[in-house]
């Protein structure tokens, strides 16, 4: 590691925290095809964002100095209850927190509080290529479980996804 993570504090998210979500979220929208919006979100829909999946899922931030420096959210993989307990995890960092742990340090504290509500199954999507979420993913316990090619446009180009899923419910052998 190439920086130290002694005085970050990882929490849960407030309202208050949803505009420097929101900052650094906008970023990836903007600048990248790391997400596949095409338009950043509103202060009002990442406030909705936030509500929706708070206590349920999970959205936490990390901060130093009182700075949020990223944050890990959790949200519904799909609509119907054969899917309640599988959870769709995401994982954003401000530019200058990358390289120092941190997203892995999220993904512990999003994972833990999904388990302990439940839930069995946890599924990240990664745009690709994407070779940093690859090795968080690889590195968080996750398995590679498949690809779609093509499936997504942005700046005139082609992006496939990446599936990656891992168990984190009690009876981790359940089919």
């Amino acid at each position: 590691m190439t920086k130290l993570l002694s005085h970050i504090s990882i929490s849960p998210a407030t309202l208050a925290d949803a505009e420097a979500i929101l900052e650094i979220y906008a970023s990836y929208v903007r600048d990248s095809s790391v997400s596949f919006e095409a338009d950043p979100p509103s202060l009002a829909e990442m406030e909705a964002r936030i509500s929706a999946n708070l206590c349920s899922h999970g959205y936490f931030v990390a901060k130093e100095a009182g700075v949020i420096l990223g944050y890990a959210c959790g949200s519904q993989y799909r609509p119907r209850p054969a899917y309640n307990t599988t959870a769709e995890v995401s994982v954003y960092l401000a530019p200058q927190a990358k390289g120092c742990g941190l997203a892995r340090a999220l993904y512990q504290v999003l994972l833990a509080h999904l388990a302990a509500r439940g839930f069995h199954t946890v599924i990240g999507i990664v745009t690709t290529p994407n070779p940093a979420s690859v090795r968080l993913h690889n590195a968080c316990g996750f398995e590679l479980v498949g690809t779609l090619r093509e499936v997504g446009r942005k700046f005139d180009n082609w992006h496939g996804t990446a599936i990656y899923q891992r168990m984190i419910g009690d009876d981790e052998t359940a089919a």
